[in-house]
């Protein structure tokens, strides 16, 4: 058995980036920014909105002054979801010499679309609500190098916090800014401590990719033992300890689901996170990436996926117009893996219909695709 191994109740991804979109990034690479650097100089290419009171072009960092450089993606919910959040800080602090920088890597014409939509729940558009901070696009990833590849983040939304004097004081979730950058201001901010936290947190992903790494060639018994030996080492009583903790045992019932196990605490385990999650469309199609990520590498869940496909179904009509053709798109990504391609065929149609632009044409690709799937299919079973 050859397989990696998949995290369906984002175990990994919550204590990597806290609730964040997870991209491809090199493992090896080595990390050669942290708490306590000079924060680099940013080559932004795009600015969107136009120059206003604390909102104009940076290229280097003004001394008393504090600046937040995020990054962030159209396709990313939790990036979404933070956009209040850093509307409403920037407005909190603009008097009182606080820059926030979004960052985005994508092509210029992707983000303008995106910010003609409604924001859901809001009564203004995506344009309207950033143009409270400073939304960026640089399509060469130039700032993303700098930043998250060199400080070796794997996730977004992601924030660096970059204090008075052009160092580094803090990198995380945008959504648990406040109390650092509150800190940061009024010079309370303990940057030492916060670097020995950091420092646990690198040792703790250093373990989980040497998990992931024998999960990977099939040696799950002894990805387990490791899980187990980090579990007895974390001390605290403190909510983020009692946090990772719990993501390490949700981890150690991913892997035995991976290696094949069906057992009733199994099952029910995961059962219940799907349970959980009935009225949060967000919460089960993040559930049900993981899951569906695991089927196409060869596992059987067994009932989940039925289970799964079905609370998705019971979620998207209710759920924000930019959250139903990625869930759309889950439930037929399922049904295919389960060679159920009339249901996928079905599912993959609704998600060509919900989307718009550049994702209704990968959509429509996307439906092309089954439909041939299914044509040759039935090709075989008439042989």
């Amino acid at each position: 058995m050859n397989r990696r191994s998949f995290v369906p109740t984002a175990a990994f991804a919550s204590i990597a980036v806290a609730a964040g979109c997870l991209f491809a990034q090199t493992a090896s690479a080595e990390i050669t920014l942290g708490i306590g650097d000079k924060a680099p100089a940013l080559d932004i290419e795009h600015y969107i909105h136009d120059a206003k009171e604390g909102r104009g072009e940076v290229t280097e960092f003004e001394k008393n002054k504090v600046y937040v450089v995020e990054f962030w993606a159209t396709w990313c919910g939790p990036c979404i979801q933070s956009m209040p959040h850093l509307a409403e800080l920037q407005e909190k602090y603009r008097g009182e010499g606080v820059q926030i920088i979004s960052v985005s890597d994508e092509e210029l014409e992707t983000v303008q679309e995106l910010l003609e939509k409604e924001y859901p729940g809001e009564e203004k558009t995506f344009e309207e609500l950033t143009s409270a901070y400073t939304l960026t696009v640089d399509p060469d990833a130039s700032v993303s190098e700098d930043y998250m590849r060199a400080a070796g983040q794997n996730g977004i939304p992601s924030s660096f916090l970059v204090g008075k004097t052009g160092l580094i004081e803090w990198i995380g979730h945008p959504m648990e800014l406040d109390e650092p950058l509150e800190q940061v201001l009024s010079d309370t901010w303990d940057r030492e401590a916060y670097k020995e936290q950091m420092k646990q947190e690198q040792k703790l992903l250093a373990a989980m990719q040497k998990v992931n790494q024998l999960a990977g060639s099939g040696k799950f018994e002894d990805a387990i033992k490791v899980i187990d030996k980090v579990i007895e080492e974390i001390g605290g009583d403190d909510p983020r300890s009692e946090i990772i903790r719990e993501n390490l045992v949700n981890f150690r019932f991913n892997l035995r689901l991976d290696a094949g196990e069906r057992s009733e605490e199994v099952i029910e385990f995961f059962r219940k996170q799907i349970t959980d999650a009935k009225g949060d469309a967000q919460a089960i199609t993040q559930f049900g990436y993981g899951l569906m990520s695991s089927m196409q590498q060869g596992t059987d869940p067994g009932p989940l996926a039925a289970e799964t496909i079905a609370a998705l179904n019971d979620e998207v009509d209710g759920a924000e117009d930019e959250m139903k053709p990625y869930m759309y798109v889950l439930i037929a990504q399922m049904q295919a893996s389960m060679s159920n391609f009339d249901e996928a065929i079905e599912a993959q149609v609704k998600a060509v219909d919900t989307s718009s632009g550049k994702q209704k044409e990968r959509m429509q690709q996307m439906l092309d695709q089954l439909k041939e799937m299914a044509s040759k299919q039935g090709e075989g079973s008439d042989e």
